[in-house]
């Protein structure tokens, strides 16, 4: 893909469970997920909890460089080798190409995509930067089925995870949002993200 055809990326962040991953989905375009760049658990530089384990809701749990070089491949050749992250075993257990295409853009999406907004800013790839928000109470029932349905960790880590998360949604938000994403709704979300698939010229009326 030549720099003047180069594709774009909107990031979509928001909460765990708040609903990313089935609207990149819907909206038909590649995507590309973030939660793949977290870190392999025998690391050094994970951040541990008070009580002891590993703090995987904290940002220094992921690859932040990594990310952004994955999302600069992207948009600059159209198609990049990317690891695959086997959240249960805490490890990237292989690589898988993803090819845009030809798309113009593309979503790439998950609970830190928010860290990156101002990296892929700078580089000119941003088409948009979004949070998904909703309610607290709905957002921490989707995650629990979700993850309990994937086998990601035990019950107990879910569970307690899970609490903790629930009470810190609206800080969560907040953060992204100052990091530099807009925050809104799944329909909101869908429609920016349509629009940053229209011709730049859509909207102008043709004088006659």
């Amino acid at each position: 893909m030549s720099s003047s055809r180069r594709a774009r990326v909107i990031l979509l962040s928001g909460p765990s469970g708040s609903g990313k991953s089935s609207l990149a989905a819907r909206t038909g375009l590649p995507v590309l997920a973030l939660d793949d760049f977290y870190k392999d658990g025998d690391d050094p530089s994970l951040p541990a909890l008070a009580g002891g384990g590993t703090d995987w809701d904290s940002p220094a749990s992921w690859n932040s460089a990594a990310a952004v070089a994955a999302v600069a491949a992207l948009c600059a050749e159209g198609a990049a080798d990317l690891p695959v992250y086997d959240i249960a075993a805490s490890a990237a257990t292989g690589v898988a190409r993803l090819d845009l295409g030809g798309a113009p853009v593309f979503v790439a999406e998950g609970i830190f995509a928010a860290e990156i907004v101002a990296g892929c800013r700078e580089l000119g790839l941003l088409a948009d930067a979004l949070c998904l928000r909703g309610r607290p109470s709905t957002t921490a029932r989707r995650r629990l089925l979700r993850d309990l349905r994937e086998g990601r960790k035990s019950v107990g880590f879910l569970i307690r995870r899970g609490w903790h998360l629930m009470r810190a949604e609206r800080a969560i938000v907040a953060r992204q949002s100052a990091l530099g994403c807009h925050p809104c709704a799944g329909p909101e979300a869908a429609a920016r993200i349509t629009a940053c698939t229209e011709p730049a010229d859509a909207a102008v009326p043709v004088e006659a």
